[in-house]
């Protein structure tokens, strides 16, 4: 590990600059500072810690995407605030917990294999994943709380089911035809991860 200084405006300005590396989140400005550099960065900013990855790659196999390998940077593990970062977090806590698999949207899909690798580097036996395509507004954008939760009982207000619900979930999926009345029992024999589509479901 290593402390870093760099704010994430320096980091995107290093990654668009000329001799910059736009393939990779962080260029490794602090990387190699002598104690004199890091201590006069020290005394202006609080450090963030990084692993050090030396280039490394990992490979983790997903049940939609196949085989997915990216190089891990020297990601982020406590930001300057000391707040432990998401990509240690999750690590940690899933291997505590025990979890196994995985499932999670395609966003993070790029994720993986850092999260794989540091999983490995702390003896814990990293999971299987599968990632999902998003749910998407009719503008492309991700579904997300900005745009109002929206709850059963708002849906039993507007005389939406249960029933729909699990219908219209069903035929975003693939598993049943627009407005098929469904179970879940049903679904469960109909289900394969190697069918689900690969495309953002569009709600509207």
């Amino acid at each position: 590990m290593y402390e870093c200084y760099c704010s994430r405006r320096e980091i995107a300005e290093s990654a668009q600059a000329p001799h910059g590396d736009s393939d990779r989140p962080y260029p490794g400005t602090c990387r190699d500072l002598t104690e004199a550099e890091r201590a006069a960065k020290r005394a202006v900013r609080p450090a963030a810690l990084r692993v050090r990855a030396g280039g490394a790659t990992w490979t983790v196999t997903d049940e939609l995407y196949g085989l997915v390998t990216r190089e891990v940077d020297d990601f982020v593990l406590r930001r300057g605030d000391g707040t432990y970062a998401y990509n240690l977090a999750v690590v940690v806590d899933d291997g505590d917990q025990g979890v196994d698999q995985v499932v999670r949207g395609d966003d993070l899909l790029s994720s993986a294999p850092r999260q794989a690798w540091l999983a490995d580097q702390l003896g814990i036996t990293p999971p299987t994943y599968a990632h999902v395509p998003l749910a998407v507004g009719p503008d492309g954008r991700r579904l997300a709380k900005r745009d109002g939760a929206v709850t059963m009982t708002d849906l039993a207000a507007l005389g939406v089911t249960p029933a729909e619900v699990l219908a219209k979930l069903a035929a975003s999926l693939g598993l049943a035809e627009v407005d098929e009345t469904v179970t879940l029992d049903s679904l469960l024999d109909r289900f394969d991860p190697a069918t689900l589509p690969r495309d953002p479901w569009v709600v509207t």
